[in-house]
């Protein structure tokens, strides 16, 4: 499975934006995706995940309430809807997906692929 995540872009806290990620050949049959977040410095964080079946979602605390993730299973994509935007959501947002349903949807070791990472970049 290769991913491709896309959206990321400039813009003032406050602001909104939606990331997008799609996998390869317009198809998913794993069990979860997920969104992941690095800042300079810091480690790779979980953001928010959907398993892929039932939709359920996930969320860090500290978007809760500001980002939602859906998917699309018609077309293999997920997206990440990002409202009231924070400086420190500054970050390079990956995406990542899941076949094996081994471990936590917060873990990062639980995805075996991962895209190449968009950058979302809020201004104050």
């Amino acid at each position: 499975v290769q991913l491709q995540a896309s959206g990321g872009g400039l813009t003032q806290a406050g602001g909104s934006l939606r990331l997008s990620c799609a996998a390869s050949a317009g198809t998913f049959s794993g069990t979860a995706m997920a969104w992941f977040r690095q800042s300079p410095g810091k480690e790779r964080e979980f953001v928010a995940g959907v398993t892929w079946s039932g939709g359920f979602s996930y969320y860090a605390d500290s978007v809760k309430g500001r980002f939602t993730v859906s998917r699309d299973k018609s077309n293999g994509m997920m997206y990440l809807r990002m409202n009231r935007l924070k400086p420190e959501d500054t970050a390079v947002y990956y995406c990542a997906a899941d076949e094996r349903n081994r471990g936590s949807i917060y873990n990062p070791d639980r995805y075996e692929y991962w895209g190449q990472g968009t950058l979302v970049t809020v201004s104050s």
